[in-house]
């Protein structure tokens, strides 16, 4: 009994040593196929099916092209994701707008006349709806935008290419009885999506360590072993030509000195002029929209104009929305309306002999941004054209809805020749506490931040200042201190000085000069606009590189300004 429990103990030990080994034995095996051999097994991509598959730089796109050749048609949402967010299209009118900073293109679906600069043009092809996704053909896109496309004839994979986009070219290495495998994933263990001859022609879109991600003509893209590869050259994707804009020709380097000229009922005589030591740029108030149509209203003076090229300075004519919300809304709406602003704009522009455009549009509903932006990208290349610059005027930053959350600094910054940055109305008219209209902190912070979060580069942000300031008056009724103001210009202040012999004080904390007194049992304050105040904004622009400042606006200012703001060019 006890030998057969032995011989039955020595068989069981036998037998699992064999199981085991056969277990570890499996196991290597499958370590080695797994880990040590190269996968063998082959894999069809995702987009295997596809009639028209898009690719840009070997990425898939969510959408198809439609088309072949000279009718290939690409689906708008792949442009705004791949060629121009800003591309738009207003389903309204079934209007597709198309800007870049030279032309601006209006097209219709299913419409083979365009407008092309405000001028007629023929399509060979139309644009079209196919399911619910508008088409766009692609001859118009190179020509605006310089893209380049490869279409493959046996797969139908279409690659997208942006202009000025650098594509590194390489070939497979071997001889082409050879394969090379195109692999899911940067390692030899991911599954095989193609099996590429020697002398493969491909491009190299990323470098992951030892391995490239690269795609084929047919639009096969996956991984390869760097030492499979040999580089080749790079091509360029030429881009649309572009001559420099005025602004570069006439200001590059040459910071603005820019006064506005407020103009109400009565215009101001040209003589006023010949005070303004060291302004190079003029901007009178002269042009409002008037209605939701998009009419323009002209206040516009030949002798004006005439005075000041005399003097040597340039003429930005001011375009304001009447600062009228819902006017904005409909006026800004469609792209009919906005061509109708632009072309009265351009055409009183010309008949008085303008240098450029000013646009203040303030008081306008939030919503309405875009639309805003949109005709700064749609007037830019008419006006362009027509050899104006173009400037924005900005309020700072702010949660204002109507004020300043409407405003696309960015993108007004990428459009516009110039931003100017109405840095005043720290304290506005109706604020419930007194204080600075621009204290250089505060104004210092606004500057900052548009250069900061917007990206507006600091050459083309024009910083503007007041020169107003407001006398605050504090009286105290009912227990309680109501504050109101006015808005009074430098002389004013200064007769104040001198009549009741009031001597400044000087506040560090905002870099001005600061004077208070009672008149009437009311107190009054007080924060100065004048020399020392102007020198210390002179100053910001210049350390800050900025392109420039403006002046609101040239009645309030005395020769002691333009005395102080002639510096920026020094």
């Amino acid at each position: 009994m006890t030998r057969r429990r032995r011989r039955h103990r020595s068989t069981a030990k036998r037998r699992f040593a064999i199981v085991l080994g056969l277990c570890l034995i499996v196991a290597g095996a499958y370590i080695t196929v797994t880990q040590v051999l190269p996968n063998p097994l082959h894999e069809k991509p995702e987009w295997k099916g596809l009639d028209k598959p898009i690719f840009v730089k070997g990425k898939l796109l969510d959408q198809s092209a439609a088309g072949s050749g000279e009718q290939l048609k690409l689906p708008l949402p792949v442009l705004q994701e791949a060629v121009d967010p800003n591309i738009r299209y207003e389903k309204g009118t079934q209007s597709l707008i198309l800007t870049t900073p030279v032309q601006v293109m209006h097209l219709q679906t299913g419409e083979t006349e365009a407008r092309l600069n405000n001028k007629q043009v023929q399509l060979r092809f139309a644009p079209e709806e196919k399911n619910s996704l508008l088409y766009m053909p692609v001859q118009p896109l190179k020509e605006l935008y310089g893209i380049a496309v490869h279409e493959d004839s046996d797969t139908g994979a279409v690659l997208l290419m942006k202009a000025g986009d650098t594509i590194q070219m390489g070939k497979v290495n071997g001889a082409t009885d050879s394969k090379t495998s195109l692999r899911k994933g940067p390692s030899k263990h991911e599954p095989i999506l193609a099996d590429m001859p020697g002398g493969t022609s491909i491009r190299v879109w990323e470098t992951d360590e030892s391995w490239y991600f690269v795609q084929m003509d047919n639009g096969y893209a996956g991984y390869v072993p760097k030492s499979k590869v040999t580089l080749g050259e790079k091509k360029t994707v030429d881009a649309v030509p572009q001559q420099p804009t005025q602004a570069e020709r006439s200001w590059k380097g040459k910071p603005v000195n820019l006064a506005w000229e407020a103009v109400y009922q009565k215009k101001p005589d040209p003589s006023v002029i010949d005070k303004l030591s060291g302004v190079n740029v003029v901007s009178p108030t002269w042009f409002s929209i008037i209605d939701g149509e998009g009419n323009v209203r002209s206040n516009a003076d030949t002798a004006y104009v005439t005075k000041a090229h005399a003097r040597g300075m340039e003429v930005w004519g001011l375009l304001n929305n009447s600062f009228d919300p819902d006017l904005t809304t409909s006026a800004m709406a469609t792209y009919e309306t906005r061509l109708n602003t632009i072309n009265q704009t351009l055409q009183f522009a010309k008949m008085y002999h303008l240098d450029g455009i000013n646009l203040d549009f303030e008081n306008v509903k939030t919503k309405d941004g875009e639309n805003v932006s949109q005709f700064v990208r749609e007037l830019k290349p008419l006006a362009r054209a027509a050899g104006l610059i173009v400037s924005v005027d900005v309020t700072p930053k702010s949660g204002s809805e109507m004020w300043s959350r409407f405003l696309d600094r960015r993108s007004l910054g990428e459009t516009a020749d110039f931003i100017v940055l109405m840095a005043y109305d720290e304290h506005w008219a109706a604020s419930p506490k007194a204080g600075s209209v621009s204290s250089l902190p505060w104004s210092e912070a606004a500057v900052r931040k548009i250069l900061e979060e917007d990206a507006v580069p600091s050459e083309k942000l024009i910083l503007a200042v007041p020169l107003y300031t407001r006398i605050w008056s504090e009286e105290l009724k009912d227990g309680k201190t109501k504050v109101s103001s006015k808005a009074v210009g430098m002389k004013t202040v200064n007769d104040i000085l001198i009549e009741k012999k009031l001597k400044p004080k000087y506040l560090e904390d905002v870099k001005q000069n600061y004077v208070e007194y009672t008149e009437n049992g009311v107190l009054k304050k007080i924060w100065i606009e004048d020399k020392t105040s102007l020198k210390e904004r002179v100053k910001l622009a210049k350390e800050l590189n900025l392109g420039g400042v403006a002046a609101w606006t040239r009645s309030f200012g005395t020769e002691e300004a333009w005395n102080v703001l002639k510096d920026i060019s020094s």
